[in-house]
């Protein structure tokens, strides 16, 4: 551009001002970022939910368990093609802080439905050949420094042991996917269930892989008649509805995230609008000089625009480069383990930057280019 010297001139006036609002620009992207990764890491798994797999529950609650003996029966239903289960352990590793995701699963027929779970083929012989083996996610790993061969001890306030539960790290694994989630611990349901106590028998939900996608609402109809009118009626739904019921019961994040950034970007768009306001008020003299020396009224406003969008860029493009550094894991953020951030919201982020900067210079724009020249060579600061 020819006139970045003078654009950086005006900005450098008063260096202090400049300096807080392209802070508050950067923080408020940077918040940006963070809820973005919110918003994905519970959404997350709604995104990648199988088309081909259906969810069987209790009807009454998630928490109220299903016997066993539904394997068998839920496989002969027509339209399934495989059946496998998984009980929800909330196991507590060290703190009740350290929470992460422990399931107890059949690790042969899990691995089958869930080909997203990757492992190489010695980890998986050794997973299933060890019957207090567990599998853990990449992310999961790399947060507690857990290694192949490590054992974990966890205590769970639902399967409750004296003694405590104790796993033995047979494999790392990967996502086959991006958005898979890597902080989960899998381990032997029957490591579980040949333990003496209430749960023996007992299934949290059946996660059903269907032969066609276009006849999950048959498949799951026919599932539930099955059971009705049982001691333990059945409700089935696709595994997409199940996981985001599941997130919802932390409330509507999307709508929290929203409403949050509407309110943080209103209040940067007054901010920075003031701030450019400001610059050119404390001018109106030179710009009058500007116009005088031959600058017409659509270079003005160019040049006003210009110091605008530098303040936006520069705070914006900061605080998305944080995020893009800690999305890669570059950045360790303890309290967000999930770190995904999505190339939409990444690209949405930078849509807003060049909206940001172009209205909060609108204005003061407008008003620079309507100067008078004898008008604005008499007036004060």
């Amino acid at each position: 551009m020819r006139f970045i010297h003078l654009i950086w001139r005006n900005l450098m006036r008063k260096p202090f001002r400049t300096i807080l609002t392209v802070g508050s620009v950067f923080v408020a992207f940077l918040l940006y970022g963070v809820l973005m990764m919110v918003q994905a890491g519970f959404g997350v798994g709604v995104d990648l939910a199988g088309v081909d797999r259906l969810i069987t529950k209790h009807k009454v609650s998630l928490i109220q368990t299903l016997p066993y003996s539904y394997a068998a029966r839920i496989d002969n239903v027509d339209g399934v093609a495989g059946v496998t289960h998984g009980n929800w352990f909330n196991g507590i590793y060290q703190d009740p802080k350290n929470f992460f995701a422990n399931i107890a699963v059949d690790p042969e027929s899990w691995l089958a439905i869930h080909p997203e779970i990757v492992l190489t083929d010695k980890e998986r012989e050794a997973w299933l050949a060890n019957r207090q083996g567990a599998i853990v996610g990449r992310q999961l790993a790399e947060r507690f420094e857990w290694e192949v061969g490590d054992r974990i001890p966890l205590d769970s306030p639902i399967y409750q042991l004296d003694e405590g539960w104790e796993f033995v790290i047979e494999g790392i694994y990967e996502a086959g996917d991006e958005t898979y989630d890597e902080t989960q611990f899998f381990f032997h349901w029957k490591y579980v269930d040949e333990t003496p106590g209430w749960w023996q028998g007992e299934i949290g939900w059946y996660v059903v892989q269907i032969s066609n996608p276009d006849n999950a609402p048959e498949v799951a109809s026919r599932i539930d008649q099955a059971f009705a009118n049982s001691s333990a009626e059945t409700e089935t739904s696709t595994e997409k509805a199940f996981v985001q019921a599941f997130a919802n019961q932390y409330g509507n994040i999307k709508a929290i995230v929203t409403s949050i950034l509407g309110v943080v970007f209103f209040t940067l768009l007054l901010v920075a609008g003031n701030t450019v306001a400001q610059s050119v008020r404390e001018r109106i003299n030179e710009l009058a000089v500007l116009k005088t020396l031959g600058f017409t009224d659509g270079r003005v406003m160019r040049l006003v625009l210009a110091e605008s969008m530098v303040i936006a860029l520069v705070g914006g493009l900061a605080g998305l480069g944080i995020i893009a550094l800690v999305a890669r894991g570059e950045i360790d953020l303890q309290f967000l383990p999930v770190l995904f951030m999505p190339s939409w919201a990444m690209a949405l982020g930078a849509v807003l930057i060049v909206v940001l900067g172009l209205v909060a210079g609108a204005f003061p724009a407008w008003q620079a280019s309507r100067l008078k020249i004898i008008d604005a060579l008499g007036r004060r600061a």
